[in-house]
């Protein structure tokens, strides 16, 4: 798995700008809409288990999780911004992600933020 496995977030090209912080430089929030939420949960599958069980004995990273989450989060995320696209929004402000266990089941990841429309200063 290369280095760009391992990332996330938007492209360059989206037309919801994505961030953790509570304002744009250059930027004004014209109308606030509101919390948007992108959720999903994924199991394990087997394989990655006992990959991981046996690695968790000689430490290391656990690369098959690893994977596994980076596309768990980049789902919900893609997610999130659709919802904020249908709602009619061009921003997400303060993105934040929740990662729990879901009843021994699997990982549920919730992208989250406030939806807004932003407009050049």
């Amino acid at each position: 798995m290369g280095i760009e496995e391992y990332g996330g977030g938007q492209g360059p090209q989206s037309d919801v700008l994505v961030v953790t912080t509570n304002d744009v430089p250059g930027y004004r929030v014209q109308h606030v809409i509101g919390e948007v939420f992108g959720l999903t949960v994924r199991s394990r599958h087997l394989g990655s288990q006992i990959g991981a069980g046996l690695k968790s004995m000689i430490g290391g990273e656990l690369k098959g999780l690893t994977k596994t989450l980076v596309e768990t989060r980049n789902q919900a995320m893609e997610r999130l911004v659709e919802q904020a696209r249908v709602r009619g929004g061009n921003g997400i402000l303060m993105m934040r992600f929740d990662v729990t266990e879901a009843a021994d089941v699997g990982t549920e990841v919730c992208a989250y933020g406030t939806a807004v429309v932003l407009v050049k200063a």
